[in-house]
């Protein structure tokens, strides 16, 4: 086989190759034991007395593949809610009027589903299982023509409904987010700024033109598109960020706390060395965890709260005096942070401090801490290297 041969015999099985990145398993559990819940939750609710299980309508099979979508996807356009839910239900509006209107069934099944995709892209609600919604309907004549339009409202209504309100509470109880994030909606702080990765100088029109022009707004939405650009131009400036290495820029001389340690004498020490960050570790030099001050403000509002002498006499022997309340590093520590090796390179540490979930990151070797990289570590280490690259190129 000549070389131009064997170079486009590999592209094309490449091309045959899955196209989606790898997932982790602890997502790919996530998503299944969702739609498990979401399909029989929704189940439950279609398969009641009432319903006729002669029609076999109750439970459809479209709703496996909105499933799919709304749990293991729950970023895409095609699974939002009104895509979910108008798309489901104008597919099988359609599916019934056809029904009644077109005698043959295979011209029944092109119209049902040629008409869904149509008015699915003209009110914005794209949604794959609709054309299988629509499709149900074709096939199944006779059970239409029984049901009329109450097949708009259960199961398909009903069903998207159970299925996409499932999800909103279970991506909630799972740390992902649905439905998607919106452009102009609060920033992590609350306020109307966008975390400081996602600040790109661009537009929400500006965004959706781009998303235009190379033809992926069914693939990805504004704000998700202003997260990766972000990520991208973040993760291409780790490629200039020189030889330096977590272990040159790192903070040594570290003082610690054990997961004993009283939060009065954490408070001391924030207030005492201006820190922002401390590490917690063992009786044997074992880090365990860190504390930053926003887990000390937080645990000192709740304090505040459970304690304000405005409650009520009946409400402050309901809670008790401090009960529960968190009083050791323990119970208020991080002990899953993002951390580094002493020969990281400091490239690594970008993502990490600039996404504003961190104000440091410690360094380990095993299980021990060895120093950590404040924001204000990387800063310097980085106005030093733009300084000496700017002395030797002049």
């Amino acid at each position: 086989m000549t070389r131009p041969a064997a170079a486009a015999l590999h592209q094309f099985t490449r091309a045959l190759g899955p196209a989606i990145a790898p997932g982790s398993p602890r997502e790919a559990f996530r998503a299944g034991i969702g739609a498990l819940a979401g399909l029989g939750v929704a189940g439950l609710l279609l398969l009641t007395p009432s319903a006729d299980m002669r029609l076999g309508l109750s439970m459809i099979a479209p709703f496996g593949a909105t499933a799919v979508l709304v749990f293991a996807v729950p970023n895409s356009p095609l699974a939002q809610p009104w895509s979910a839910v108008v798309g489901n239900c104008a597919a099988a509006l359609i599916g019934v009027l056809v029904c009644m209107a077109a005698p043959h069934p295979l011209l029944c099944i092109a119209l049902a589903v040629g008409l869904t995709i149509t008015a699915m892209i003209l009110l914005r609600a794209v949604h794959p299982p609709a054309g299988a919604v629509a499709m149900t309907a074709a096939l199944n004549p006779e059970a239409i023509g029984e049901l009329g339009f109450r097949f708009v409202f259960a199961p398909v209504l009903a069903g998207t409904l159970a299925l996409v309100g499932l999800a909103m509470i279970y991506a909630r109880l799972t740390g992902r987010r649905y439905p998607l994030r919106q452009f102009d909606e609060p920033g992590p702080h609350g306020t109307a700024d966008h975390p400081a990765m996602e600040r790109l100088g661009l537009s929400e029109q500006e965004l959706t033109e781009i998303l235009q022009r190379y033809r992926q707004s069914l693939n990805l939405g504004v704000e998700d598109l202003a997260r990766l650009i972000g990520a991208a131009e973040l993760q291409a400036a780790t490629h200039h960020t020189g030889p330096l290495t977590a272990a040159d820029v790192m903070s040594c001389d570290l003082i610690t706390v054990t997961p004993q340690t009283r939060l009065v004498r954490v408070a001391d020490i924030f207030r005492s060395h201006g820190f922002t960050s401390l590490p917690v570790i063992d009786a044997a030099g074992r880090f365990c965890g860190i504390i930053f001050q926003i887990h000390l403000i937080r645990r000192a509002r709740e304090d505040a709260f459970h304690h304000d002498r405005r409650f009520s006499a009946a409400m402050s022997d309901l809670l008790g005096p401090r009960r529960g309340m968190p009083t050791r590093a323990r119970e208020i520590m991080q002990t899953d942070p993002p951390h580094v090796a002493p020969d990281a390179p400091i490239g690594t540490l970008l993502p990490m401090l600039a996404s504003g979930e961190c104000d440091a990151v410690p360094v380990l070797e095993g299980q021990r801490i060895v120093g950590i990289v404040t924001q204000t570590d990387l800063i310097s280490a980085l106005a030093r290297q733009s300084l000496r690259k700017g002395l030797s190129g002049s």
